[in-house]
């Protein structure tokens, strides 16, 4: 059983990353993901040492969806490299499959609740950064939901963000986009700190 630490999880994420921004990208992807771990440890009952892992889980998987992008950013490569490595160090495969279905190309599909959190808030969090960074402040704690709503209805504004991937993610959640929004704001303000935002 691999121990899951999300210290060793960002470890990696910064050894096979040199872009901060990509960097910042795992780690707000991981706030997101952690939180809707700890929420659905909650809904399970989970406690103690149980809940404590399964968060962690969420977290490691959002640290290392991306990690091996840099190297390898090629839909031939990513995130199948990544994946190779982590299986041979023991990682756990409910998080490798995450790690796959997040990558709509893969062939993979998002069936678990952590699948489908980690889909969910991958372009999530590109886009609340992207929010935060066009403030004057350059803060999360200035982003609201219904302001990130108006920027998803803007084309022009961070284009390279798929639109349709938040919204599919939110349903995959069970979720109005605006509550999922809401969700991984909370989460990233939260964190604003570790982000720098």
């Amino acid at each position: 059983m691999h121990d899951l630490n999300p210290a060793v999880a960002e470890a990696l994420l910064r050894e096979w990353t040199a872009s901060e921004s990509l960097i910042k990208h795992g780690l707000a992807v991981a706030c997101c993901t952690e939180s809707y771990g700890a929420r659905e440890a909650q809904r399970l009952g989970l406690t103690g040492e149980e809940a404590a892992r399964f968060v962690a889980l969420y977290r490691c998987a959002g640290l290392l969806h991306d990690f091996d992008y840099e190297r390898h950013p090629t839909p031939a490569e990513h995130p199948f490299v990544g994946v190779a490595y982590l299986r041979e160090r023991g990682w756990p495969e409910e998080m490798l499959h995450a790690i796959l279905a997040h990558a709509d190309y893969s062939g993979v599909k998002p069936e678990s609740h952590l699948d489908r959190a980690l889909f969910a808030c991958d372009e999530l969090a590109g886009f609340l950064t992207a929010c935060a960074l066009v403030k004057p402040s350059r803060a999360i704690a200035d982003v609201e939901a219904a302001g990130v709503r108006k920027k998803m209805k803007d084309k022009a504004f961070a284009r390279a963000v798929k639109r349709e991937d938040m919204t599919l993610g939110a349903e995959l959640l069970g979720l109005p986009v605006e509550d999922h929004i809401a969700n991984c704001l909370s989460a990233m303000q939260h964190h604003a700190a570790e982000l720098g935002l």
